[in-house]
């Protein structure tokens, strides 16, 4: 099965590469198309809301089994924040650099006990034929205090998870805990009922 992946985000398609490469499914994504994917307002108040509004649009476009996740971080000390809006909380740009800093700014000062946090990722997947469902991992830990690794994005340099910091962890290492890979592995064995 072809499966049109609506991220713009290339460590996006390369995680989810990884995890569907068992079940001989193709993805591909907008760079695989003749032209770019019309933007979709993401203005749901949950973040399974929001990946079914660009899974939708895009299986609509493009005619193929369509994928899109939204994911992001919430801190309990920000009650919940940055949220559905992490991927702009530092304004409409998506820097994660800026994220990042609003970040450390908003916890200047908490001690570690009250920086707890955890990752969401909430996978829709629509189907041609109007079949739709939804998937969703969490990933818990806190928030440090500065900036750890190279690796990841987003404000994975900034998470502690139960394998350490995002930022320093391989690909492998992440997937195998992170919100994201729960909700891809989820994923997948759900897309084995349509196969």
């Amino acid at each position: 099965m072809k499966f049109i992946l609506a991220t713009k985000n290339m460590k996006k398609l390369a995680e989810l590469q990884r995890i569907l490469a068992p079940l001989n499914c193709e993805v591909i994504c907008e760079r695989d198309l003749e032209k770019p994917l019309p933007e979709v307002v993401e203005d749901a108040d949950t973040f399974e809301g929001n990946a079914l509004l660009k899974a939708r649009s895009a299986a609509k476009v493009t005619g193929l089994a369509a994928i899109a996740d939204d994911s992001g971080l919430c801190v309990d000390y920000l009650d919940g924040a940055p949220g559905v809006y992490s991927a702009r909380y530092a304004g409409e740009e998506h820097d994660d650099e800026k994220n990042n800093a609003k970040l450390l700014k908003a916890l200047e000062g908490v001690e570690k006990e009250k920086r707890t946090a955890f990752f969401v990722s909430a996978v829709a997947v629509v189907f041609p034929s109007g079949e739709e469902f939804t998937v969703r991992g969490e990933c818990h830990g806190y928030i440090a205090n500065e900036k750890q690794g190279e690796n990841g994005f987003g404000y994975d340099p900034l998470f502690i998870s139960e394998k350490g910091c995002f930022g320093s962890l391989s690909a492998e290492d992440k997937d195998s805990v992170s919100h994201r890979g729960k909700s891809l592995r989820k994923m997948a064995e759900k897309i084995k009922e349509y196969l």
